[in-house]
């Protein structure tokens, strides 16, 4: 049986290191984007890119306002489910993505909408919604159930089915 032994020469674990000058090089490069006062980016002697975000997408609940929310709300022969909302809210982003679920599951049986506090301060305050993200739940114009927070989808499916029982 042979062993074999690495001379200091041979060693693994001695990585080589690049010179410096190939790191500077890279600010000296024509592929550095430098960004646009309009969002655009340029790369040095190239014409302007502009980005786009691929991610939007429109909501499947419809926006309720203090002008629609008799009517869409109070008066509606279904159970509603309203999602009080902010858009700097992060975590309202993803109750956005539960509802948009919900709705699209509960067609017909329920119809599902968001509120923009920022945008309609005073009902949020009718209904003493301090923070968001809320989602209440309506039957015959009145108010049957909330889900205060980002819960998981179990949490707001329960109180629809409850709702719906009544």
């Amino acid at each position: 049986m042979a062993s074999s032994t690495l001379s200091p020469s041979h060693s693994a674990s001695t990585p080589t290191r690049p010179a410096l000058s190939s790191h500077l090089s890279l600010f000296n490069s024509p592929r550095i984007p430098f960004p646009l006062k309009n969002g655009s980016f340029k790369l040095r002697n190239q014409p302007a890119l502009t980005l786009k975000a691929l991610s939007v997408r429109e909501p499947k609940a419809a926006v309720v306002t203090k002008d629609t929310w008799e009517k869409s709300i109070l008066n509606s022969d279904t159970p509603v489910l309203v999602e009080f909302y902010a858009s700097w809210c992060g975590p309202c982003r993803m109750v956005h993505r539960i509802i948009d679920e919900i709705t699209g599951e509960y067609a017909g049986r329920l119809s599902c909408f968001m509120l923009n506090t920022d945008n309609d301060l005073a009902i949020a305050e009718d209904y003493a919604v301090k923070a968001v993200p809320v989602v209440l739940l309506f039957k015959n114009g009145e108010k049957r159930e909330s889900v205060i927070g980002t819960m998981p989808k179990d949490f707001y499916i329960a109180a629809i089915e409850r709702v719906l029982k009544l």
